[in-house]
Formats: structure tokens, C-alpha cells, sequence
């Protein structure tokens, strides 16, 4: 089978297609074949080496996965060969196969198919979580999305909107805009104004009559943050879900104080590594949603194996609205 994989962190044009040996599943593990892949932002940093979670060298990235079981291991329970499952894994996704676990694969409900299962995967869940369980979200309060054409941006959108939420999509051209609204932004963000400080909470007000965003979520960092603050009802809540406009913001935290206003942080792997029974219990509430017709993975290509570096490298800067899925089936050269 062909695998990617990274001898030397570097830019993602550096890894090289490896052919290795048929993967056998040991006690507890599954072999997959891997039908498609979603890439993710965080999938650009463990390749450069950038990454909190760095495997040993030789290793196969990749952290989003839908595909077949193709075999089994002693002691697994709820899966056999043939079943269609979508999983998240540490690093591992970027080949034709790949081992997982029980508790990091999913059964795909009908009718679903494997590319959309693969952009379904890391952004949804990274989205509930940051939304339900460390932003506290309620039906019927205001949620500010920054990145709102991105992955989780783009599910975190569809999601709110699923769960009751009135939605403020943060973007930064006419294009972002357009998405947001298709997903079912309530009102547009416009994040590439010159004085975003003072901008971004004048705009705020005015979509919610003076009163604030209750929720914010910030996978950006960088400028947003600070002007986010700003921009937050009394007793908001801001999680911080990754930096991908580059800089690490600091926060004063008397500014708290005074706006009774809370600041929590999101690392989506340790649910799956410490309550796998939880994240199980938020994908089927997903694909509850799924169903209901409120999330709609938006995929904007399907790459060929051969090209997974193209879509890492959009991934990469921004270019990507929605998901870039990498597809294995047949005719994937």
C-alpha cells in the first residue's frame, strides 16, 4: 500500500510516497482501507514540525479519515470487516490503509459518503465541543465565529445554526461572505477592515442591538482576539480554538473582571484520548444533525492522492473555503 510520510519536517512538498506492506491489525486494532482523507490546518503544522504532538520520524500524517474495515484484531467489539466507518487519529490518515482503534472510529450512517465523512470528521467535533462543552452555548444566544469560511469555522456556522443560535460570521472577503451565508450566517463580520479593534465590536452591536456576542469562537488568534473582547455580551465566553492567523495573542485579564467575561481553550484529542465515550455521544448528536439536514459538509475539491501536497499547501494559506478532501478510490493517481 502507499503511504505519505515525513523523514524530515519541512514543507508539505517534502513528504514522499512510500510502498509498504499490507497494515494487520494487532489486539485491539483495526486495518482500514482508506477511501478519502480530510486535511486540516493542524495537519500543515505537524508536517513543518510546528505541532504540540510530533511522532517519531519516519511517520505517515493525517488526521481525518473515512474508508472500510478490512480486517479486524483480538478483542475488538462493534466492528467487522466490511463496515464503513470514518475515524480521527493522531497521524496516520495520509495512505491507503490505516490502523485505528475502536474508540476513534465511527460506523457512517446510509447515505453518507466517504468524502463527505472525511470533511466531516476533526472540524465538526473541534466545533461541538468548543460550542456546547467549554463555550456553555444556549439556544437562542449569539455566537461570533471568526475563520467563518474555513473548516471549523464553516461547521462551527452550521452547527449554531442547527442548535438555535443566532450566528455572526467573521470573514474577510465577499467571497467568505457568500459561504457563510449558504451555511446560515444571520449576518456577515467583515474581518479585513483597517481598524478592526473598534470595527469588529461596532459591527456586533449593530447585529444584536447593543448587546454582544454570548459566544465566541476564535480559531484564528492574532488581532481577533483582543477585538473580540471587545465585542462580547456580559457573562460572554471566548474559547480559543488555534492561531491560524499565526500570532499567539496575550489576554489583560482585568478585562474579564470588569465584563464578567470568561476565556477557555480547546485540545479536541484530549476528549477523544481521555472521554471516548463522550465524543461518541457528540458524533451521533453530528450525525443527528447530519440527518436533520443542519450540517452539510461543504467540500470545495476532491484531490487525487498524487496531489495531497497541493491541498495541504491551500490548507496552508487560507485558500481553502469549507474542506479539501483527498480521495484513495479508484482513479485517485
Amino acid at each position: 500500500m502507499r503511504s505519505y510520510r515525513v523523514w524530515e519536517h519541512g514543507a508539505p512538498s517534502t513528504m514522499q510516497i512510500d510502498t509498504l506492506p499490507d497494515l494487520v491489525p494487532g489486539p485491539g486494532e483495526m486495518a482500514i482501507d482508506v477511501k478519502a482523507a480530510g486535511i486540516n490546518f493542524p495537519d500543515t503544522l505537524v508536517i513543518s514540525g510546528k505541532y504540540q504532538i510530533l511522532p517519531p520520524r519516519p511517520f505517515t500524517p493525517g488526521k481525518d479519515l473515512a474508508g472500510v474495515v478490512r480486517a479486524v484484531g483480538t478483542g475488538v467489539e462493534g466492528f467487522s470487516p466490511g463496515d464503513r466507518i470514518m475515524a480521527q487519529v493522531e497521524h496516520g490518515a495520509f495512505a491507503e490503509q490505516a490502523l485505528v482503534t475502536p474508540s476513534q472510529a465511527f460506523i457512517l450512517p446510509d447515505g453518507l459518503s466517504f468524502e463527505a465523512a472525511a470533511a466531516m470528521g476533526l472540524v465538526y467535533q473541534t466545533a461541538y465541543f468548543a460550542l456546547v462543552e467549554r463555550g456553555q452555548f444556549k439556544s437562542g444566544e449569539t455566537v461570533l465565529v471568526g475563520g467563518s469560511a474555513g473548516g471549523v469555522g464553516l461547521a462551527a456556522v452550521q452547527i449554531a445554526k442547527g442548535l438555535g443560535g443566532k450566528v455572526l460570521a467573521g470573514v474577510r472577503s465577499p467571497e467568505e461572505a457568500e459561504v457563510a451565508r449558504e451555511a446560515g450566517a444571520d449576518a456577515i463580520i467583515d474581518l479585513s477592515v483597517a481598524d478592526l479593534r473598534d470595527d469588529l465590536r461596532a459591527q456586533v452591536h449593530a447585529a444584536t442591538d447593543g448587546h454582544g456576542a454570548d459566544v465566541v469562537l476564535d480559531p484564528l488568534g492574532g488581532d481577533f482576539f483582543a477585538a473580540a473582547l471587545r465585542a462580547m455580551a456580559w457573562c460572554g465566553r471566548l474559547v480559543v480554538i488555534g492561531f491560524a492567523a499565526g500570532a499567539i495573542p496575550s489576554v489583560k485579564v482585568n478585562y474579564l473582571l470588569v465584563k464578567n467575561i470568561s476565556v477557555s481553550g480547546l485540545q479536541w484529542s484530549d476528549y477523544r484520548d481521555r472521554t471516548p465515550e463522550h465524543v461518541l455521544k457528540v458524533q451521533e448528536a453530528l450525525f443527528d444533525l447530519w440527518r436533520a439536514g443542519a450540517v452539510k459538509p461543504r467540500i470545495m475539491r476532491v484531490f487525487p492522492f498524487t496531489a495531497l501536497p497541493e491541498a495541504l499547501e491551500l490548507v496552508e494559506q487560507g485558500r481553502v473555503q469549507g474542506k479539501a478532501v483527498v480521495s484513495m478510490m479508484e482513479g485517485s493517481t
